[in-house]
């Protein structure tokens, strides 16, 4: 692992196990972060609008003891940010 990694966190991003998926137009993809013996919630968020595909990084404080837990939550927390923000997301 590279220096600038271990100095800005890229280190402890687990890369997901879990395919991604489609939710109204938006593509989601679990990227729960370790975090010790646990995994936070995170997803990116992506939706090519206007022609240029626009990217969400969400991370979440929430943590769980198994990566399969994670990537269901962070399924989840996406759908409900792009239930209530949907294009704003990006904005």
């Amino acid at each position: 692992m590279s220096l600038l990694k271990k100095l800005f966190g890229g280190g402890n991003a687990t890369p997901s196990e879990q395919a991604s998926e489609t939710h109204q137009g938006f593509t989601i993809t679990p990227t729960p972060v370790k975090d010790g013996g646990k995994y936070r919630i995170g997803a990116r968020i992506e939706k090519e609008v206007g022609g240029t595909l626009k990217t969400h990084d969400l991370i979440r404080a929430d943590t769980f003891d198994d990566l399969d837990g994670a990537n269901t939550a962070s399924i989840g927390k996406a759908r409900q940010m792009i239930d209530e923000q949907g294009d704003r997301l990006f904005g």
